[in-house]
């Protein structure tokens, strides 16, 4: 017959302090085997290894009824070990965000309440992250009939940020969260997705054309030099852009008509709200064309009429 060992004699072979075997021994993961006369506990020859592998997997992080389940072989080592790699990644993945936010807060010299309010919305998963974006879009398109394509490209567009992100991309996040949640950017969107779905209402195909994208090109082109050179939207050499520019759009158009139209579209901060995506993202940048549009706006605006003398 086996030797029973004392729970000093593990103790020394085990190299763990008596305390804490008699913790697990009352946990249940290392059952003694018998007693002395005198109520001392006495353990079996497998403690040994069950305190070894006790000792491997709590020093692993797993907690000890996991341990439990282990040695009773209600599951196995390599599901434990899985399952447990898989919670560590999930954490390390949140200290690496930790480690972003605290390197912006750090640049940005934010105080105590911006802190916290970054470190909020930093915290968020991927999920939750990309549910804010989803419920602002849900709402922009709320009871429209929207063209199912479009939607569908624009619910595609949603943050996702890296496991190691840089800080540049936590501020983005922390930037998109607020302007999606800016009433007049709301209203601005909203604006834009009732004017797409009275466009489809009245028949308009809205399928991206090219005529209509080379036109825009040009727009932003020709208005970004004119913007640059310090050019008077007001001026007879802006209205010889504008009378440049309009032909290139497909059909006719009425100045006025398109120069609402533009204006609904050009907002800053939705053009924003697509630089910010692309920092998150990792995607190209996105350049910004918005000042050049609305120049060309306030020229379509400018009734024309005889030349200025100079």
């Amino acid at each position: 017959m086996t030797a029973l060992l004392s729970i000093g004699e593990l103790a020394s072979r085990t190299g763990l302090p008596v305390r804490t075997i008699r913790f697990y021994s009352d946990a249940g993961v290392v059952p003694e085997a018998d007693r002395t006369e005198a109520g001392y506990r006495l353990y079996g020859e497998d403690a040994l290894a069950r305190l070894g592998l006790v000792r491997t997997l709590r020093d692993l992080g797993i907690d000890l009824p996991t341990i439990r389940r282990v040695l009773e072989r209600e599951v196995s080592v390599p599901d434990v070990a899985a399952a447990h790699a898989a919670a560590l990644e999930a954490q390390i993945r949140v200290l690496r965000v930790q480690k972003a936010v605290l390197e912006a807060v750090a640049r940005r010299g934010s105080d105590p309440e911006e802190m916290q309010r970054m470190h909020k919305l930093a915290q968020l998963s991927d999920d939750e992250r990309k549910r804010i974006v989803a419920d602002f879009l849900d709402t922009a398109f709320e009871g429209l009939d929207m063209d199912p394509t479009f939607v569908a490209q624009m619910k595609s567009g949603l943050p996702e940020l890296p496991e190691d992100p840089k800080p540049e991309q936590v501020d983005a996040w922390i930037e998109l969260a607020e302007l999606v949640q800016d009433e007049t950017f709301q209203a601005s969107i909203r604006r834009m997705s009732e004017q797409h779905a009275a466009a489809r209402a009245s028949g308009e195909d809205l399928r991206p054309d090219a005529g209509w994208q080379q036109a825009a090109a040009l727009v932003s082109e020709r208005s970004s030099a004119a913007l640059a050179a310090g050019l008077d939207p007001t001026s007879p050499e802006a209205q010889a852009i504008v009378d440049e520019v309009l032909p290139a759009f497909p059909g006719d158009h009425d100045r006025a008509a398109l120069a609402d139209r533009f204006a609904t579209g050009s907002d800053s901060k939705a053009e924003r709200y697509w630089q910010l995506m692309a920092i998150i993202n990792g995607w190209p940048p996105v350049p910004t064309t918005v000042p050049a549009w609305e120049w060309f706006i306030a020229a379509l605006r400018t009734a024309p009429g005889p030349e200025r003398p100079r």
